[in-house]
């Protein structure tokens, strides 16, 4: 960080100005794709009628790829400059959106072809990839850029962007596709989202090319691959982290068990509309946004662990509520106690990871061990989601066979909140108030909203905006 920027009493020079205008630009430019992605790629699966299994591996293989990118790019940023691999990369998600409009071009067209789920799937792959190995060198260059004094308002004025940009795209988004499903053409209606999508992120690479990196080098260092993952298997054999690790992961891994099947649920079996679809994802996404401050002092208050156990208690019960009622309305408030549970989950994990990570250490690093881990376990329970959701017909005709109304994925949300109260009820008593470290307040902790889902809650990018003797 150059002097210039952490000058508190010097006016910002103008290629700060400029940088930090365009960023916030940028959050709503690119909100436009990762809002599209979050919210209707399972609903372009269902519309593509892919099988159980395949929207259990439509979750599972990209998160197994993203948990290996996620520690491969941090390697990569010793061999080139990262603004010019951010924007790389980013333009290459830009052509992969661009793609799923191609495919949704090729559905309305060609008609089904039983290899159109296995390119979306590869899609998903790059897209997940890429987004793993944009996102530690892209929180790395705001961290460096952006004045320590300013963080967080900045920060929270963009997350504030991403928001609304991605309310916006989640309502027009679905107005658009319950508009063009309407007319039969639900084909078109998805190819104009992911087209939109794509320039959303053609321009956002092109704003980034615009910003100003105090660092656009190589990073000088003599560290390879193999020592990288030494260090994560350095950093697993602490026993607190370890434990805190592994019940994250678990907790994720059983939540996408069932994530998948939500949006086949409410599409397929109770004929909602895609503007239906896209509210009940919203009652989530606008509740988690809403309540991550107030979770916050409520966790500065009474700890993080007494917030995990609250909401830990709260998750296993989430995917039960569905199987009562499958009124529209009833269920947008399932959905609002969703958004209550998940981000005070979200946040509270988030802190907690803070507070136990070895003293004088990359946080960074740490938040990256613990998002592979727990990709590695949404792999496994997408796949085992996937499994279950294949057999659920078979078994739900055999044990209610004379029921007026349900559908066999309630097999599948039992199974996930059966094993979910299993994970909590392991790991939460194992889990430990940490001493708590003098650290900043919720709205400068949180670096930005990376993606939301209204099933499985926050995706936050963490960054620490205390300085270094804070820490002593």
């Amino acid at each position: 960080m150059t002097d210039t920027v952490n000058a508190p009493n010097q006016r910002q020079p103008s290629w700060l100005r400029l940088t930090l205008r365009r960023s916030q630009q940028e959050a709503v430019a690119s909100s436009a794709m990762t809002a599209t992605n979050d919210n209707f790629l399972n609903a372009f699966a269902v519309y593509l009628q892919a099988s159980a299994a395949q929207m259990g591996w439509l979750t599972a293989i990209p998160q197994f790829f993203a948990a290996v990118w996620q520690l491969v790019s941090a390697w990569m940023g010793n061999h080139m400059s990262r603004k010019r691999l951010v924007i790389g990369v980013a333009t290459l998600q830009a052509v992969i959106m661009l793609a799923m409009a191609v495919l949704a071009l090729w559905r309305g067209f060609g008609g089904l072809a039983s290899w159109q789920i296995p390119a979306l799937i590869t899609l998903a792959v790059g897209y997940f990839s890429c987004l793993n190995i944009i996102q530690p060198h892209w929180r790395a260059w705001m961290g460096a850029l952006v004045p320590g004094r300013r963080r967080g308002l900045f920060f929270a004025r963009r997350t504030r962007l991403t928001m609304i940009s991605s309310l916006l795209v989640f309502i027009l988004g679905g107005t658009l596709l319950s508009g063009s499903d309407a007319t039969g053409l639900a084909w078109l209606g998805f190819a104009l989202l992911f087209g939109v999508a794509a320039v959303g992120r053609f321009w956002s690479a092109q704003l980034m090319r615009s910003m100003h990196d105090p660092s656009n080098m190589p990073i000088a260092s003599d560290a390879e691959l193999w020592a990288t993952l030494r260090q994560v298997g350095v950093a697993l054999k602490e026993p607190t982290f370890r434990q805190y690790s592994f019940y994250v992961a678990s907790m994720q891994g059983m939540v996408a068990i069932s994530a998948p099947f939500f949006a086949v649920y409410m599409l397929r079996d109770l004929q909602f509309s895609y503007l239906q679809f896209s509210l009940n994802n919203i009652a989530s996404v606008a509740t988690q946004f809403l309540l991550l401050s107030s979770w916050g002092r409520f966790s500065d208050r009474f700890g993080n662990r007494a917030t995990m156990i609250i909401c830990s208690c709260l998750i296993p019960v989430l995917p039960l509520l569905w199987l009562v009622s499958p009124n529209f309305y009833y269920l947008l408030l399932v959905q609002v106690l969703s958004g209550l549970a998940w981000s005070g989950y979200t946040l509270s994990t988030g802190n907690y990871l803070y507070d136990i990570r070895p003293h004088q250490t990359n946080f960074a690093f740490y938040a990256a061990i613990q998002a592979a881990v727990s990709a590695l376990a949404v792999f496994g329970g997408a796949l085992l989601g996937g499994y279950v959701a294949s057999q659920a017909p078979t078994l739900w005709n055999w044990l209610m066979p004379d029921w007026g109304w349900g559908s066999a994925l309630f097999i599948v949300f039992l199974t996930s909140s059966l094993l979910r109260i299993a994970v909590a009820a392991y790991y939460l008593p194992r889990l430990h108030e940490p001493t708590l470290r003098k650290r900043p307040q919720v709205l400068q902790v949180i670096f930005r909203v990376a993606r939301i889902s209204a099933i499985s809650g926050v995706v936050l990018d963490w960054m620490s905006v205390t300085r270094k003797n804070d820490d002593k």
